[in-house]
């Protein structure tokens, strides 16, 4: 079943509290882990983070090394980009764009 709608996105995330990159799918409002991997990810310095879609696959990025590559399909069709950070985080972006990836 195709899930749509403002609820249901994925989030890519580098956490410099835990030291690690995640990725999680958001379905209904309720995040769900897909995965998670140990990566050093300092704090108080410029990061990149990169998050490539083609089809079901998802190749999550960070400082040009890919930490998360998996194939998922909980949320089907086109969808949007944004940014999120947590309250407990002070976080900058900048150079923020989107486009298509070509693998």
């Amino acid at each position: 079943m195709a899930l749509g709608g403002r609820r249901n996105y994925y989030v890519a995330r580098a956490n410099a509290l835990e030291n690690n990159v995640s990725l999680y799918y958001t379905a209904g409002g309720r995040r769900v882990t897909l995965k998670y991997v140990d990566a050093p990810v300092p704090g108080n310095v410029w990061h990149t983070l990169r998050v490539e879609f083609s089809g079901k696959r998802i190749r999550v990025i960070f400082d040009g090394k890919p930490y998360i590559e998996m194939e998922d399909d909980h949320i089907k069709g086109r969808g949007a980009v944004g940014v999120w950070t947590k309250a407990d985080s002070v976080t900058l972006f900048d150079d923020f764009s989107y486009g298509i990836a070509a693998w």
